[in-house]
């Protein structure tokens, strides 16, 4: 047992290795001009292997996505009772922004990262399937829940939270101040995302 956490623990720094020297790379050069075979070589490992991590260029940039998809199923799975799946979703995500976790906050620090995903359309498809599969999982753990509706539940839910991200994301490249931002963008989760959970109640 010991073995095995200790190789699985390996196995989770490498991929955390592969994905921060590719990051580097991307915000350095742009996403589109690098190809995986330089990211192996930069982090001195082979081609196959970065494959073995990620399935897919992309994911090596938007390599949280699992933990992303984990963090909101626990959040509708494990919502306290008399708690709706809605509000569940909006306190995990104000609380991620509060902690500043780059799941779900708003920091000028990050303009580079968004930089690159709007130039880069492989990245922006990306994005949209991850979105995708993102509802499907809230959608399935709400239908789990007892939540009516689950499927147009998680649809409006993630789309009000879109809408608000990629607002907040436009005022960063506007020149607004960050912090402004940042403090309007949790307010706008909260209404937002309370609008569609007074929609269901």
């Amino acid at each position: 047992m010991n073995h095995q956490g200790r190789r699985e623990r390996k196995k989770a720094e490498l991929r955390t290795r592969i994905s921060e020297v590719a990051t580097a790379l991307f915000l350095e050069r742009g996403f589109d001009a690098v190809s995986v075979s330089e990211v192996a070589e930069a982090a001195d490992v082979a081609r196959p292997t970065v494959f073995a991590h990620f399935a897919r260029k992309e994911d090596l940039l938007f390599d949280r996505y699992p933990e992303a998809e984990a963090l909101v199923v626990a959040a509708v799975n494990d919502r306290p009772a008399g708690t709706s799946a809605v509000r569940a979703l909006s306190d995990l995500l104000v609380a991620l922004a509060d902690e500043g976790n780059p799941l779900s906050t708003i920091r000028g620090t990050f303009r580079r990262f968004w930089e690159v995903v709007a130039e880069s359309r492989a990245l922006q498809n990306r994005a949209r399937e991850l979105l995708q599969q993102i509802e499907h999982a809230i959608a399935a753990a709400m239908a789990h829940t007892g939540v009516p509706d689950p499927q147009l539940t998680a649809a409006l839910t993630v789309a009000a939270y879109r809408v608000v991200h990629l607002e907040s994301v436009r005022r960063i490249f506007a020149g607004d101040d960050p912090a402004v931002v940042a403090a309007e963008h949790r307010e706008r989760i909260i209404s937002a995302l309370a609008v569609v959970d007074q929609a269901f109640t």
